[in-house]
């Protein structure tokens, strides 16, 4: 389907994409800027320890794949399927699904191999289901149903699609934007309620080079705003994403009030990144890998992932961050951060092993900030028709 597809079909290893440096102690010290393309297609600027590190995480790729592999070789292809454990099933299956179970969640948290991911996806996702319950030209009907129809959401699409990822070998060429229009505009007209957010074109455009067919990208989409997170994240008010950016607030505050506290005396306010963060999933800001691993977990163990990952963020810089004098600094340290972070293991060991679990505590702040989001909203469309009938 795509240009890229050979590629795309190969082991996904990364000893194609990436050089192998053996610098001397003078290259080292002179922080060599290197170039490379990752094993997404994008285009990778650092410096030779990148380069080092994003080996590393090639030889850690090539173990999870021999791991995952095995599983597959004495479980069956399809094991990560039997992981529910059901009242009607017997004790003995009872343990077994619960040890699947344990085994599955324990693997997702350590990477699921590139070359798995849309099978694994498609299934833990719920997005298989999903498509399973429409005919199976469902797609095929709603993009020619589509065709030459031209709504506010279609023209923001078609503004968006040469911004997307500009240089993409693939996503940035007029086969590229032709399929990521469609999904878009496809699931635009699947859910007039949400249309189109700035936001879901970045998604939308991951899922395409993940997963084999850009059908399937599309019912990865749909599960993911439909099932995976919260409800009206991008609905025209984006009251759902206000709702998370005052959740992740008050988590901060609670897990680390030092850089809270900090941050408050700056006028900081954390939307200034992780609105960015909520709404493009990370697909902005951290290499397309280290997404990958955080979208594994995300479409495995639900929205909660998001707050995690944004506070190991922050935990991962806190001395910098502690020691910032002005909003600008902190940005620029959250921005540098992200952006060379490429060993998913830093920030997924921060984000689960020593944040611990905060599923209560978020479905608690959620059901709080709630009626007071939906509040302020009212009172500023209430504002905003005011001015319009003033003037």
């Amino acid at each position: 389907m795509y240009a890229t597809e050979s590629k795309r079909n190969m082991s996904f290893e990364y000893q194609a994409q990436i050089i192998n440096y053996r610098p001397s102690l003078h290259t080292r010290r002179a922080n060599l800027t290197v170039k490379f393309q990752d094993i997404y297609g994008f285009s990778v600027e650092g410096n030779v320890d990148d380069v080092n590190v994003l080996n590393e995480v090639r030889e850690k790729v090539r173990e999870q794949g021999r791991v995952w592999w095995a599983l597959e070789a004495s479980k069956g292809a399809n094991w990560y399927l039997h992981t529910q454990v059901s009242s009607t099933l017997k004790a003995s299956l009872k343990l077994s699904a619960l040890a699947n179970a344990i085994t599955l969640k324990r693997l997702i948290r350590k990477g699921i191999p590139p070359v798995l991911r849309p099978k694994i996806w498609f299934a833990l996702s719920g997005a298989a289901k999903k498509k399973s319950t429409v005919p199976e030209s469902y797609y095929d009907d709603l993009i020619k149903a589509t065709e030459g129809k031209a709504t506010a959401a279609t023209k923001q699409i078609d503004h968006d699609l040469p911004r997307t990822f500009p240089g993409h070998p693939w996503l940035d060429t007029p086969e590229g934007h032709a399929a990521l229009r469609r999904v878009l505009v496809g699931y635009s007209f699947r859910d007039s309620y949400v249309g189109y957010c700035q936001g879901l074109n970045y998604v939308a455009a991951l899922l395409l080079l993940v997963m084999k067919t850009e059908e399937d990208a599309f019912w990865m989409l749909a599960v993911l705003l439909e099932n995976v997170l919260v409800s009206d994240c991008y609905s025209n008010n984006l009251s759902g994403c206000h709702v998370e950016q005052r959740v992740f607030q008050d988590l901060l505050t609670q897990k680390y009030p030092r850089i809270a506290t900090h941050l408050e005396a700056l006028e900081f306010d954390v939307s200034l990144v992780a609105t960015e963060w909520f709404l493009c999933l990370f697909s902005k800001s951290l290499p397309s890998e280290t997404t990958m691993r955080v979208w594994d977990v995300l479409f495995y163990e639900g929205a909660k992932v998001l707050f995690h990952v944004a506070l190991a963020i922050f935990k991962m810089k806190e001395d910098e961050l502690l020691l910032s004098h002005h909003v600008g600094d902190v940005i620029s340290i959250l921005h540098k951060t992200t952006h060379h972070m490429f060993d998913p293991d830093d920030l997924l060991t921060v984000a689960f092993d020593k944040i611990g679990s905060m599923t209560n505590i978020i479905s608690k702040q959620r059901k709080k900030q709630e009626p007071a989001v939906m509040k302020e909203l009212d009172q500023r469309f209430r504002r905003l028709n005011s001015l319009n009938d003033a003037s």
